[in-house]
């Protein structure tokens, strides 16, 4: 446990150095903002920096094996409905709890002119994102490629995208890439994998990756369409 911390920690110190580099060349250079400014910035960024550590320690050590062991007892219930169910449950509940779609729904009046209420974009996101993990999972379980779902859902993007206002199109795929955050990505990627593991002939790999891509479209679709219907 001691060594798993020291590698989550390595990698969040390295990931967020460079940032922390450039802000203080800045301050020391261009920004010179106040000392008490300065300092509260640090003391921010070593607290997110243990938090992180933290919320990424949490992720490996309990929600990717749950959601392995969610998606393998699943299919030994052998019931479609509950597999629906559970997939739409599981996607809609991460993603209104993903920090990334936080940010996003919080800063959304300053894009969209409060057109849309900042917790209604959350659910909007949800929504999407649980209805394309559910398609996601029952491509593992029928077994054809996803290539298909792939470029029938890009063809609906990109034909929305024409009836859509342009603030919504740019607001939209922020709303897709957001729902890849710490949170989601893994519960998502280990849903497929469970599933897939215990299915006879299947590949863990090429069914369960991929899984996310997909699902990421769904809350594009979502707020092109709630733009078209708000506007």
């Amino acid at each position: 446990m001691r060594t798993h911390l020291k590698e989550i920690g390595y990698e969040v110190i390295r990931a967020i150095a460079p940032l922390l580099v450039v802000v203080i060349i800045l301050q020391f250079t261009f920004v010179k903002a106040t000392a008490g400014a300065f300092l509260q910035f640090l003391l921010g960024t070593m607290l997110a920096i243990a938090g992180m550590i933290l919320f990424l320690i949490g992720i490996e050590v309990g929600i990717l094996p749950a959601g392995k062991t969610v998606g393998a007892g699943l299919i030994e219930k052998r019931s479609i409905w509950l597999i629906i169910a559970i997939a739409f449950l599981i996607g809609f509940s991460t993603t209104i709890a993903e920090p990334d779609v936080l940010v996003l729904s919080g800063q959304a009046d300053l894009i969209t002119e409060v057109t849309i209420p900042v917790g209604s974009l959350v659910y909007i996101i949800g929504i999407g994102l649980a209805f394309f993990v559910t398609m996601a999972v029952m491509r593992i379980i029928l077994g054809f490629r996803i290539a298909y779902l792939l470029t029938a859902s890009y063809l609906i993007v990109i034909i929305l995208s024409f009836f859509t206002p342009p603030e919504f199109v740019a607001l939209a795929f922020d709303a897709g890439s957001v729902t890849t955050g710490a949170l989601t990505a893994p519960i998502v990627i280990a849903l497929g994998i469970g599933l897939s593991s215990v299915m006879a002939g299947r590949s863990a790999i090429s069914d369960g990756f991929g899984l996310l891509g997909l699902a990421s479209i769904g809350p594009i679709i979502a707020v092109m369409i709630v733009g078209m219907i708000v506007s």
